[in-house]
């Protein structure tokens, strides 16, 4: 797959950052990390610290990307179906999931943002 055009990278880190304010009070803000098709998303915790969270794939959609969480126990990524069953899915919903896991809060995935999120 291609890598994606700077529009939608730059769209990608407003939806992210929008979706983190709405709903993820407990980060200070998200950065995104580029290789190839691959966008790393780590969340800033208020304290300076980075808590890697998960990395989306461009699928040739800014509204549809694969998904990998973040394995703190081997220090890397893998694929994982997020809680609508699906293995992609908005970046909302694969920052959700992973935040959910992560700062320990599952009701995110009881109601997960509809695909038009």
């Amino acid at each position: 797959m291609a890598k994606p055009p700077e529009s939608t990278k730059t769209s990608l880190r407003q939806r992210l950052a929008a979706r983190a304010r709405e709903r993820w009070p407990q980060l200070a803000g998200i950065t995104v990390r580029w290789h190839g098709e691959f966008a790393y998303i780590a969340g800033q915790l208020p304290g300076g610290t980075s808590l890697p969270l998960c990395r989306l794939r461009y699928s040739g959609s800014a509204s549809t990307w694969g998904f990998a969480i973040y394995r703190a126990s081997h220090d890397n990524y893998d694929k994982a179906v997020l809680p609508s069953g699906r293995p992609a899915s908005t970046p909302q919903e694969a920052l959700d999931c992973a935040c959910g896991l992560y700062l320990d809060d599952p009701t995110a995935w009881l109601n997960p943002p509809s695909p038009t999120d």
